[in-house]
């Protein structure tokens, strides 16, 4: 299976300049193959195939004064990116063709200067790790890595990444064997909510840190004196600069804390069962902020690769299942209950029930019975299992355009 491992990089002035090159002359050579395309279908031609595209706008390009400075970067760097632009069309035309699964993806779309994330990708032939623990980049030079941990094998490929808070980011894949867990034979059952981020089959309840609710008051103080910097000035700059740097610690603070807690929930049980949330539904909502602030499905996402990762069995319970409206002691179903009533009765038991243990114990249960009716992979089911689905979290971004405008991003997950 592949699995990503994000480690901080610091260039030096030099080799930040470099890098500044490498970014913008994978976006020409992106945006001029997404325009050569564009052009050919509005003129009624053939579709561009893959290799006769990337000989027009980079073996042809540099040969030209208008495009001669891509010769200055590696050319990895132009072919990658060229690379991501087949990856977009082909995951439209699955989407449009139905052979793709989920929310419709829509055309590629061009990309900007002032784009707040900014990166390149490399592959093997394009870098390499030093014995001094530097990071060899092809005509940029060994950037220095804080390692936190060492790569269990030899990476296959390197994303460098330009965040909106300034940061530089080395994003390795490896090719890695599950690594298969032993523990108590047990499973469990979450129901994700806001009152409680997670209350387990067991009862245990785990309180929303609310990341971002608490650091809204720095925030707007933040927002109010990037609001009154004069636009184009250096000053604004910089105040944009540090909203979005006070933005990224609230993003990884929550990170941390689900890398931890889907840690912890995969160590302890063989077999977890989660609710399925319509989280896009829900950010319509006037409970977006908080639904945001949960960031449900990237704790979700997390549980799953792990669980593929670990040798776990994982089973998603349809949306559509009343876990609230079921006693979980005898199974009568009471009916829909506003959010408001957070305790009931059952009406043919009599047991008095909290309504997040009680959804919990429903999903625990549903998914018992899912995975005995042979619809869920276990860990014993296939010698597959962990190389399909979950067992391929290593894609960060995938290339692509949301119907909806947004960028379809994948996650960050971190083993």
């Amino acid at each position: 299976m592949q699995l990503r491992y994000n480690f901080r990089v610091y260039p030096e002035p030099g080799q930040r300049r470099e890098l500044a090159k490498a970014f913008g002359c994978a976006r020409v050579v992106f945006n001029d193959g997404l325009r050569a395309r564009q052009e050919a279908h509005e003129a009624g031609l053939p579709y561009i195939r893959d290799g006769d595209l990337q000989k027009r706008v980079i073996t042809a390009a540099k040969r030209t004064d208008e495009r001669a400075w891509l010769s200055e970067v590696s050319s990895v760097v132009l072919v990658q990116s060229l690379r991501d632009l087949h990856t977009a069309y082909r995951n439209f035309f699955s989407s449009v063709t139905g052979r793709r699964k989920g929310p419709g993806v829509g055309p590629p779309r061009f990309k900007s200067r002032k784009d707040r994330r900014q990166s390149i990708r490399l592959t093997a032939n394009g870098f390499g790790l030093r014995d001094n623990g530097r990071l060899y980049v092809a005509k940029v030079g060994e950037l220095r890595v804080r390692w936190s941990r060492s790569l269990p094998t030899t990476p296959t490929s390197v994303t460098l990444i330009l965040d909106a808070a300034g940061r530089y980011w080395a994003s390795f894949v490896v090719e890695t064997e599950p690594d298969v867990l032993d523990g108590p034979e047990a499973d469990t059952g979450i129901d994700l909510g806001l009152n409680h981020f997670a209350v387990l089959a067991d009862g245990t309840k785990i309180d929303s840190p609310r990341f971002l609710r608490r650091a809204e008051k720095k925030l707007k103080r933040m927002q109010k004196g990037l609001s009154r910097k004069i636009r184009g000035s250096n000053n604004r700059a910089r105040a944009r600069t540090e909203v979005a740097r006070q933005h990224a610690r609230v993003a990884d603070r929550r990170r941390d804390w689900h890398h931890k807690l889907s840690t912890r929930i995969i160590r302890d049980n063989q077999a977890v069962y989660v609710e399925t949330l319509s989280v896009r539904a829900l950010g319509r909502t006037r409970l977006a902020k908080s639904v945001h602030d949960a960031a449900w499905a990237q704790f979700v996402r997390m549980l799953e690769y792990k669980a593929a990762r670990h040798g776990r069995t994982f089973v998603r319970v349809g949306r559509a299942f009343p876990s609230s409206q079921i006693c979980s002691v005898c199974g009568h179903r009471d009916g829909p209950k506003p959010l408001h009533v957070r305790e009931w009765t059952c009406a043919r038991c009599g047991t008095a029930h909290d309504r997040d243990h009680n959804a919990g114990r429903n999903v625990l249960f549903e998914g018992r019975r899912i995975v005995a009716a042979g619809r869920a992979e276990t860990r014993n089911a296939s010698p597959s299992a962990g190389k399909t689905g979950a067992g391929l979290p290593a894609q960060r971004v995938e290339a692509g355009s949301r119907r909806d405008g947004r960028p379809a991003v994948a996650g960050r997950p971190v083993p």
